[in-house]
C-alpha cells in the first residue's frame, strides 16, 4: 500500500504519499486527488530511480485528514500533518536526501534541454524557462529557512551548489519529528515541500517544453 494523507482545502485537496516526498497531487475532491496520485506515479517512479529506489507503490490508503486552506485551494501544499511529528531515524533521512538531490538533478536537466520560451497555457500563462527556474531557486531559499539555512540572494552555480549542500546536509540527520528550528519546520515536512515543489515544475517544463 502507500500510505497517504489528505490535505483539504476549501475548494481543493492534496494527496500526499509519507513515504515518497514530493509525490502529492491535487484535485477537487478527496477522489480526484487520489485518483491524481496514482496517475502520476509513472512520473514519480523517474525521480525514485536516479535516486537509486525500488518504486512499487501499492493502492493508497488514507492515513490521516490534515486541514488546508487557501494557499492548498491555490495549488500549494501547506498543512503539516501530525504524521511527520514522528521521529526521522537514520535510514529514512539517507533515502529522503536521496529523493531530494534526484530531483534537483531531474529539474536542471530538464532546464538545459528545454527553450527559453515555454508553451502557454490554454489561457496564455505560465512561466518561460528562465523565470520558472528562478522562482524555484527563490522559493528553495524561502523553504530552507524554515530548517535553520540562510543564504543571501545569488545568481549563480556557486550560490545554487551551497545553498542546496546545507539543506541535505540538514536533511540527512535524524530528526525527533519536532521542527528543526524554532518557528521552522519538520524535516519530513520539509523536504516534502522542497521536493513537491521541484517536480511540479520539473513535468511543467516538461509538459510545456512541446
Amino acid at each position: 500500500m502507500t500510505r497517504t494523507y489528505l490535505e483539504i482545502g476549501p475548494k481543493k485537496v492534496f494527496a500526499c504519499s509519507m513515504e515518497w516526498p514530493g509525490w502529492c497531487r491535487i484535485g477537487k475532491s478527496e477522489e480526484l486527488a487520489l485518483e491524481a496520485l496514482v496517475d502520476y506515479a509513472p512520473r514519480y517512479r523517474v525521480v525514485a530511480e536516479r535516486a537509486g529506489l525500488v518504486f512499487e507503490p501499492g493502492d493508497p490508503v488514507v492515513e490521516e485528514r490534515a486541514k488546508g486552506g487557501s494557499t492548498t485551494d491555490f495549488g500549494a501544499i501547506e498543512a503539516i500533518p501530525e504524521l511527520d511529528a514522528r521521529p526521522v531515524g537514520a535510514d529514512e533521512a539517507e533515502r529522503t536526501v536521496a529523493l531530494v538531490r534526484a530531483a534537483w538533478q531531474l529539474f536542471d536537466e530538464a532546464t538545459a534541454d528545454s527553450p527559453e520560451e515555454l508553451r502557454k497555457g490554454p489561457r496564455g500563462g505560465g512561466r518561460d524557462r528562465d523565470k520558472m527556474v528562478a522562482h524555484v531557486i527563490n522559493a528553495e531559499r524561502a523553504y530552507a529557512r524554515k530548517i535553520g539555512v540562510r543564504h543571501r540572494p545569488f545568481h549563480d552555480a556557486a550560490g545554487l551548489a551551497a545553498i542546496r549542500a546545507e539543506i541535505a546536509g540538514v536533511l540527512a540527520e535524524p530528526s525527533s519529528g519536532a521542527p528543526v528550528v524554532d518557528g521552522g519546520w519538520p524535516a519530513r515536512y520539509a523536504a516534502r515541500r522542497i521536493v513537491w515543489h521541484v517536480v511540479d515544475h520539473l513535468w511543467e517544463m516538461e509538459d510545456r517544453r512541446t
